[in-house]
């Protein structure tokens, strides 16, 4: 049960139930239904945001992610058409990944998925009040804890999800 004040572990049990609501709230038709690879592929997806024009081993470095694990994660994104890999200019062998800049129908799908039914069944209830008021808690959360406060927690010059 949470205390008034929420301590460090309590977050750190409500960031992983937060995960798997998440996880569940994410479109999975057609694709490997396998959640770790979902965070992983996801943390990829983030990073390239955050760093367009990045390496798989740049990535690799940040995320703490084996380069292998890495490549598999870019090779799905690149299938969805969420990002791009165009050859560096200065290595022709090592491509450079980047954010699609046409978004593709799965992007389109994810983003336009509503958390709504997860939400309701990790609360227990289908009150509309009661998921709008939670919806409207989260959504201030993500606004304000963005992948850049990592780069402020460690202090930092790279922000990883890793």
């Amino acid at each position: 049960m949470y205390s008034e004040r929420v301590n460090g572990i309590e977050l750190f049990l409500l960031g992983r139930t937060l995960m798997k609501i998440g996880e569940e709230a994410i479109p999975t038709e057609g694709v490997d239904p396998h959640p770790a690879l979902h965070r992983s592929v996801l943390i990829v997806a983030s990073d390239i945001r955050a760093h367009p024009g990045t390496s798989v081993s740049e990535i690799a470095e940040r995320t703490g992610f084996p380069q292998s694990k890495v490549s598999v994660c870019a090779a799905r994104l690149r299938k969805a058409g969420a990002i791009d890999a165009v050859a560096d200019p200065h290595d022709r062998r090592r491509l450079l990944l980047h954010t699609a800049q046409q978004v593709s129908d799965r992007v389109v799908q994810i983003r336009a998925a509503s958390i709504d039914g997860a939400l309701a069944t990790a609360l227990g209830t289908d009150d509309p009040q009661r998921i709008a008021e939670i919806t409207a808690a989260l959504e201030t959360l993500a606004r304000s804890l963005t992948p850049q406060a990592l780069l402020r927690l460690r202090g930092g010059t790279e922000a990883s999800d890793g």
